[in-house]
């Protein structure tokens, strides 16, 4: 109902879309090729009363206004009059205050009630007319925000991926329990830059910080229902706006500002802020979802329609929807979204929940899409760190190794083969050689280099490390799906015995195949990730999907950093040992000759346990578990960034994945004079003072790794 007097208004810009207030008034221009007629609608946050303003002004199906004096803190949406015929595609519903596409920000909250959806909820296939229910005070609003900030000397760290190490989190999840933050500040923004979580992550040698979704999300009706929430947030509908509830401001908008500060201090900290995005699907789910903005604006523009039905949805995803990214619109907000991202909100890369999905042109993925090529010539994107998660639910849709050359891609054969490897499959000894040293089977063809590999064994999506080798089968019961949900699949060792125990021997024979596990991440060629509270020995007690656990199942337990004082050390020790040392972080594959004219020591050489070169038999042998490597760091193929050679100590890697102890003999003093061990997996910290010349034997316990330094 329309309440307030209409303030002035002037015709205003076409671009850039959203709102935009200047410091004198602000622009609205909203997208949409469907509508008839739409109406810009100010709200009163007080009493939801509402000021309707048509915009007359259309150029290029962008439908716009200039209104001075509004500015940030107006609460804002649209209402969209056009066609409503679901069999062709079209869902406008002016019943609806829709979302702006564009907003940067968004108050209140959803109630779910009738009102906000575009059918009667007793006869949901019914094709008449929506229901006249006005969904206003039972939607979120668009909130108009300042977006003026001092980020004074402000810089990307910039940091070089072969120099990189990852550590993936939750905002909410990292701090929520942390005894170090103030109480109001938990599970927020201004949480995650406390000191006491910078000085966590620096102590672990991460340079970047990937957030798991923080673009505005809803929550689930059905989760809501069953006393749940959407505790990962891979459920968008503002991908302009930071999720309001993670922040501490409550103002409205005020979530922009505390953003920006956070990312601020991460740099001023040398680490880079990385965004896990969902440009795959939004939050309207199928045809049976609720009308926030999307759906009701145009439907057929922003949304893949099933070609033998338009009613329904083409769905990549598993969510009900997929964003149709062939659409010229749909790719300029996806772009859009990642230029304001960089520019505005200064983070440093992007990593691309299901981005095979938006390779789709047609049916099939298609790795020249309109949207990769978008992404290559824009002189802003391209320049961050672009990370795909290479698959989605789709026919076709696995396509680890086949992105473009400026993507680094979430490596899953990484993943799989050293699960396997560790817990004693046989014939993977070759497969974890290309794993172990970077994967250029996957990557070379491309231009791309080790780094391109994102290397993870765990990350929020299954099993945490403490659990992967606890755990045989996944206990999702808490999740309200009678444990249908989630990947059933362990690939794991965990020891003999499934859960929780009291028997040290199986605690210790667990934590031991941890630190193998995570010695064998820090120690590859290509990108290493941590996922948050793996260096602690962080458990969901099995559940192996716990997107809707909103609670102490999923958050950190920071009280483990006590409890698992020595894993966290361990893990301190290699993250310091991979930075120390370029040998294990090349910015190039190995190719397996002599580094130098009239060398024989290669780049890298393959050992048998007697030290023997490994023969084809060796490689194809069924025992397959035991493998000595060693690296050569005395010249590294190439320059560090001042053009300067490189020099760097060499390593043997001695690998035991097998069920007893076995000696490795070092090789000839061709290699060595002598070596140094720096780590061993068999302690809990991985302490050791052994020292061998060369030609000696040293005794690898049963699925154990020792890596030694050649000694000076």
């Amino acid at each position: 109902m329309v309440v307030s007097p209409v303030p002035a208004v002037w015709p205003g810009h076409s671009y850039p879309l959203g709102a935009v207030y200047d410091g004198a008034g602000t622009n609205f221009a909203v997208f949409s090729e469907v509508a008839e007629r739409v109406e810009l609608c100010l709200i009163d946050d007080t009493d939801n009363t509402e000021t309707r303003i048509g915009l007359d002004e259309v150029d290029g199906y962008i439908w716009h206004a200039y209104l001075p004096g509004v500015g940030p803190g107006q609460h804002y949406g649209f209402r969209v009059h056009g066609p409503f015929d679901p069999a062709a595609g079209h869902r406008c519903d002016p019943g609806k205050l829709l979302l702006d596409p564009y907003g940067k920000a968004f108050n209140g909250d959803f109630d779910f009630g009738p009102e906000l959806f575009s059918y009667d909820l007793n006869d949901p296939e019914s094709s008449g007319p929506p229901p006249a229910l006005d969904s206003v005070g039972h939607t979120m609003t668009s909130v108009v925000i300042n977006p003026f900030f001092d980020w004074a000397s402000d810089r990307s760290p910039r940091t070089p991926y072969h120099e990189t190490i990852i550590y993936e989190a939750h905002v909410k999840g990292m701090t929520q329990t942390h005894p170090g933050i103030p109480e109001e500040l938990r599970g927020t923004y201004a949480g995650l830059a406390h000191p006491v979580i910078i000085e966590h992550l620096k102590s672990l040698s991460v340079t970047a910080i990937e957030l798991m979704p923080v673009h505005q999300f809803l929550h689930d009706h059905r989760l809501l229902q069953l006393g749940l929430r959407n505790y990962w947030g891979y459920n968008t509908f503002g991908f302009f706006a930071p999720h309001s509830s993670y922040a501490a401001s409550r103002q409205a908008g005020g979530a922009v500002a505390e953003f920006k500060a956070m990312v601020r201090t991460f740099h001023q900290a040398g680490i880079e802020v990385i965004l896990d995005v969902v440009y795959n699907h939004t939050a309207e789910g199928n045809h049976l979802g609720p009308t926030i903005n999307f759906r009701g604006i145009d439907n057929a523009a922003y949304y893949r329609l099933d070609e033998d039905d338009l009613r329904h949805y083409t769905d990549y995803t598993g969510t009900g929807n997929s964003l149709n990214a062939r659409h010229p619109h749909t790719l300029q907000l996806i772009m859009d979204s990642l230029r304001y991202w960089v520019t505005e909100m200064h983070v440093d890369g992007f990593r691309f929940d299901l981005a095979s999905t938006l390779a789709r042109e047609l049916h099939d993925v298609d790795r020249l899409s309109a949207f990769f090529d978008l992404v290559q010539q824009d002189p802003v994107v391209s320049q961050v760190k672009l990370i795909a998660e290479p698959w989605d639910v789709g026919e076709g849709g696995y396509q680890v190794g086949n992105f473009p050359g400026l993507w680094t891609e979430w490596n899953g054969k990484y993943r799989d083969t050293v699960r396997d490897y560790w817990r004693g499959e046989p014939e993977t000894l070759g497969e974890f050689a290309s794993r172990l040293t970077g994967s250029s089977d996957l990557y070379e063809a491309t231009g791309r280099r080790p780094s391109a590999s994102i290397n993870f064994v765990t990350c929020h999506d299954g099993f945490t490390l403490a659990d992967l080798v606890s755990y045989n089968e996944k206990h999702n019961e808490a999740n309200g799906e009678d444990n249908r949900d989630g990947e059933s699949y362990n690939r794991s060792w965990n020891c003999g015995v499934e859960g929780p125990t009291d028997d040290p021997a199986i605690l210790a024979l667990r934590a031991h195949q941890v630190r193998n596990i995570m010695a064998t991440l820090l120690i590859s060629q290509g990108t290493p990730m941590i996922a948050h509270g793996d260096e602690m020995g962080r458990s969901q007690r099995g559940n192996n999907n716990v997107y809707c656990q909103d609670s102490e199942l999923s958050w950190m337990d920071w009280s483990l950093s006590d409890k698992n004082a020595d894993l966290l050390a361990f893990t301190r020790t290699l993250t310091a040992l991979r930075t120390a040392h370029p040998v294990f972080r090349r910015r190039r594959f190995f190719d397996g000759r002599p580094i130098r004219g009239g060398d024989e020591v290669r780049d890298i050489a393959w050992l048998t346990p007697a030290a023997q070169e490994m023969t084809r038999q060796d490689w194809d042998s069924e025992f397959g578990r035991c493998v000595m490597v060693f690296l050569n760091g005395e010249a590294l193929p190439e320059p560090d960034a001042h053009g300067r050679r490189i020099i760097d100590d060499s390593f043997l890697l001695c690998f035991n994945a097998g069920e007893t102890p076995l000696d490795f003999v070092t090789p000839n003093a061709e290699y060595a004079q002598g070596w140094q061990a720096v780590i061993d997996t068999a302690d809990p910290t991985g302490s050791t003072e052994l020292e061998v010349e060369a030609g000696q034997a040293v005794t690898v316990t049963a699925r154990s790794l020792i890596i030694l330094c050649k000694s000076r």
